[in-house]
């Protein structure tokens, strides 16, 4: 897997809260990978992370690199300040991995809101807050 960049955002994105069945994915981004946790018996994708998978029932779960790419599936452009720190508008994105089989609700940074489109090529990134890493897409430059 490819490592992705951190990026600084100049505010401060509310640090999600840890919890054992959510850290791995939000410290995954230390070392730039994203992290996605899979079914070790059946190889099911899950997000959120779940204690046990939905297809088979096994307890026997792991968090798996994936390469951080996919496209915009849907999204919305919030023009209301609902965090102190980050500034109106910006784009919300769900974003569809290309090899798992998971879509990510996210923020989609680095683009003009006008720009976005549905089936947009992104890559991830990550922002710091606190002892996150928070997965963030933004459009893949040819």
């Amino acid at each position: 897997m490819s490592t992705h960049s951190i990026v600084n955002e100049g505010f401060l994105r509310p640090e999600p809260p840890l919890t054992p069945r959510t850290k791995e994915f939000w410290t995954s981004g230390h070392d730039g990978v994203l992290r996605i946790a899979q079914c070790d018996d059946c190889g099911q994708w899950m997000h959120p992370p779940q204690p046990v998978c939905r297809s088979c029932q096994s307890r026997s779960i792991s968090s798996t690199a994936v390469a951080g790419t996919g496209t915009v599936f849907s999204y919305t452009v919030n023009r209301y300040q609902w965090s102190p720190t980050i500034e109106p508008p910006y784009v919300i994105a769900e974003v569809a991995l290309d090899d798992a089989d998971v879509v990510l609700m996210t923020a989609l940074i680095d683009c003009e809101i006008h720009a976005v489109s549905i089936g947009m090529p992104v890559d991830v990134c990550f922002a710091i807050s606190g002892d996150t890493f928070i997965p963030l897409f933004r459009p893949v430059t040819p």
